[in-house]
């Protein structure tokens, strides 16, 4: 994968390509996206959310990036989107 890319831009392209308006629900959308995708897009994608997630961007503008790009209703799955990203995470590394 090349090095010269924007982990901002990444993040927003895989949360709003996957979790959008028509899916059936999250955890559908993600098997969808890992059965889909190779170990290689798999390993980029885990990277580029664990740079967002360790970025100096501060928790509100985190939760808003997620909230923003991620057509989910938070309250309904009960997680707040931080950590519900840090769970798709750990579901792609798990897939790798």
């Amino acid at each position: 994968m090349d090095e010269s890319y924007d982990f901002l831009d990444e993040l927003e392209n895989f949360l709003g390509g996957t979790f959008h308006q028509d899916i059936q629900s999250p955890e559908h959308a993600l098997d969808e996206f890992i059965e889909e995708i190779s170990k290689e897009g798999l390993l980029f994608t885990v990277k580029y959310c664990e740079e967002f997630l360790n970025s100096n961007l501060t928790k509100e503008e985190k939760e808003d990036i997620i909230k923003c790009n991620a057509e989910i209703y938070f309250p309904t799955i009960g997680l707040p989107p931080i950590e519900w990203l840090k769970s798709v995470i750990e579901q792609l590394k798990e897939a790798i």
